[in-house]
């Protein structure tokens, strides 16, 4: 789908039906979401998008690829009888979405997927279950296409009038997504890095890294994924130490092994999210007082939003294009997201597309607005590792 707001002709949901389609809601229910779809595009839409039926009717039955929306659960919870029916629902595949109203028009809600259980308080917008189906109907994960609903304003406030062009009404502004919930508290904003980290090597070893810093490569990440490496220690101290050498914008990260990088007095460290979310509040609370710069990596929009509770220095998204460096669990986000995301998260924090960019597919990526690339084999697999750099970091040049 290509049609955006503005254009002439429906657009109507492929992907998405609201169940029954006599009931008035449902009908309602279709003919909102048709009309936000409309806005959102142009969006690329794929074929293989998974098929959603929305009840507006409590089912006897559901399972995959069915929705149910509880959204009048009392302050104390389900009770007996509904919890059971979640409980079956689940079981079989379905997704229910349980929605608690707070004060002053604030809402909490609950989404539970057979992968998991995901929590968000914001503000309730009558528009936000049709929104949320033409997320759904977009292709998002639910737990993606809840926080673009709840991001959704009737007003038209969640999105920026100068993109109306080219994102159409996608939402946009951070300041409408809800608050993930089940967090432990942030201690604070992590300092913060240059805006533009341009071209970041991600590395196997010291070695590696010192290459990048005789080629004075101002953002680096050392990344060794065993916790039982035997030179992990030395590693880490030589990699701090040669980034030391850089002269220009030195950023260079250790990721996740974070204790010992403080003990190196490394300038940065970058975690995944589920290393991030296995932290203990005191954990948390130690690596702010390290003085350590903290990227974290999303891969949609409810990791970018879990990920900004905690006010990082920057935030990692993709992966953009598929990869074999790393097993990521969702599918590759393609540069139409990527874009979205630049827009969304770039006014807050720096923003690092990762996750299979080379030379060949670097210009496309840097289009996007993005400020910095993170690359493994356009750098390991490079005949020329030097000139390699050089020829990548000039496309960052072309649009400083």
């Amino acid at each position: 789908m290509t049609t955006h707001a503005g254009a002439a002709g429906p657009v109507h949901m492929q992907h998405v039906q609201c169940l029954p389609t006599d009931a008035p809601l449902a009908v309602a229910w279709q003919q909102a979401a048709d009309a936000i779809r409309a806005r959102l595009a142009p969006w690329p839409d794929e074929a293989t998008s998974p098929q959603w039926r929305l009840h507006a009717e409590t089912p006897v039955s559901a399972g995959q690829g069915d929705v149910v929306w509880l959204p009048l659960v009392p302050e104390h919870g389900l009770g007996t009888l509904a919890s059971v029916s979640l409980d079956a629902w689940r079981a079989s595949g379905a997704v229910v979405l349980c929605s608690h109203a707070l004060a002053q028009g604030h809402v909490e809600d609950t989404l539970y997927t057979p992968d998991g259980v995901y929590r968000v308080a914001g503000l309730d917008d009558p528009a936000f279950f049709p929104a949320f189906a033409a997320f759904l109907d977009c292709g998002f994960a639910p737990h993606d296409a809840l926080v673009l609903g709840r991001a959704w304003r009737t007003d038209g406030s969640h999105a920026r009038v100068q993109d109306v062009d080219t994102l159409g009404a996608w939402p946009t502004v951070l300041e409408t997504f809800p608050a993930v919930l089940g967090q432990v508290p942030s201690p604070g904003r992590f300092p913060a890095c240059p805006a533009r980290l341009g071209l970041y090597p991600v590395l196997p070893n010291a070695d590696w890294c010192e290459r990048m810093a005789d080629l004075q490569v101002g953002t680096v990440q050392l990344r060794i994924k065993d916790p039982e490496h035997p030179g992990l220690r030395s590693e880490i101290e030589r990699t701090v130490a040669a980034g030391r050498r850089v002269t220009h914008n030195s950023a260079w990260f250790i990721n996740d092994h974070w204790r010992e990088a403080a003990q190196a007095d490394a300038y940065g460290v970058h975690l995944g999210q589920e290393d991030m979310a296995a932290l203990s509040a005191d954990e948390v609370a130690t690596l702010h007082a390290s003085g350590m710069r903290l990227g974290i990596s999303t891969h949609g929009y409810f990791e970018i939003l879990a990920a900004h509770h905690f006010r990082p220095s920057y935030l990692a998204v993709g992966a953009v294009f598929p990869t074999t460096t790393k097993v990521i669990a969702t599918a590759p986000q393609g540069l139409a997201k990527l874009a979205r995301y630049v827009k969304l998260i770039a006014p807050h924090y720096p923003l690092v597309a990762i996750g299979g960019i080379d030379a060949a597919n670097l210009p496309q990526v840097l289009e996007t607005g993005v400020g910095c690339t993170a690359v493994v084999r356009a750098v390991t697999e490079a005949d020329d590792v030097a000139g390699a750099v050089r020829s990548m970091q000039k496309e960052f040049a072309r649009r400083a």
